[in-house]
């Protein structure tokens, strides 16, 4: 195979790259205390790098792999995917006493009105045989005294290729409790100066019980400039969710063409 002058100059230049810092790293013990500080902060800032485009690229394989994880998915469905929050370790696992808006990963927010922000959300891994997510959510309650609480997903960029209002999203979900609370999920699109959304009753969840849910979000009946798609994001809504742990399992979103009658 002949190789490709411009990647064959990339590789090239990543491994002197690595050979750079290697030797750094040897010659660090006599270097002086300013040079090390300059050259630290600017490691920090290339291992931030390299950790997110090692959590992407393992989210991507991960994909690929399971790709047959969920079964039974409808005939033409063209897009799928698990957030990376579900789908591989993240560098920091978890949030304690977290604002409104605070996130979790790239693509995973928490929303909330509690004053004393008295709230813990954390990855944790997936030990039965039957969970296909490597990594769950669990989400702590006990002293929570708002309004309101959702977990907000932020899909990515490609959800929103050839997106149409033929399109049908599903989302397939399983879920444990220790007390019982009913959960909503509403899917929002943002088109131009506009926000779309559509709310479902993913159910009502019982302690003792790991429950599995699919739930579908028919676009039809949405009004979206589809030329002027931007962004589109998932929030899981819990009503009441006081004294309360919540685990998330797994999240699995795909879509297909509704069919047209």
């Amino acid at each position: 195979m002949t190789p490709r002058p411009r990647r064959w100059l990339a590789t090239r230049l990543r491994q002197h790259c690595g050979g750079h810092w290697a030797a750094l790293a040897d010659r660090a013990p006599a270097l002086p205390p300013g040079r090390l500080r300059l050259l630290r902060t600017e490691a920090q800032g290339l291992r931030r790098d390299l950790d997110r485009f090692v959590s992407r690229a393992q989210t991507r394989l991960d994909g690929i792999a399971r790709a047959a994880d969920v079964l039974h998915l409808p005939p033409g469905t063209d897009w799928r995917w698990r957030p990376a929050v579900l789908s591989s370790r993240l560098e920091r696992p978890g949030i304690a006493a977290p604002d409104s808006g605070t996130r979790l990963g790239e693509e995973t927010g928490i929303w909330h009105d509690c004053d004393s922000r008295a709230l813990i959300l954390r990855q944790v891994p997936n030990r039965r045989a039957e969970d296909l997510a490597p990594y769950g959510l669990r989400l702590e309650t006990m002293g929570f005294c708002g309004s309101y609480l959702s977990v907000a997903v932020d899909l990515p960029p490609e959800s929103l290729d050839g997106l149409t209002r033929s399109h049908i999203l599903r989302l397939d979900s399983v879920l444990s409790v220790e007390r019982p609370v009913s959960i909503f999920a509403r899917l929002n699109i943002g088109h131009g100066p506009n926000i779309d959304n559509a709310l479902r009753h993913l159910g009502d969840f019982h302690p003792e019980e790991i429950s599995a849910r699919v739930i579908e979000f028919d676009l039809h009946y949405l009004e979206i400039n589809e030329r002027r798609l931007e962004r589109i994001w998932l929030d899981l809504i819990f009503e009441a969710p006081q004294m309360n742990s919540i685990r998330v399992r797994d999240l699995f979103l795909s879509r297909h063409k509704r069919a047209e009658v």
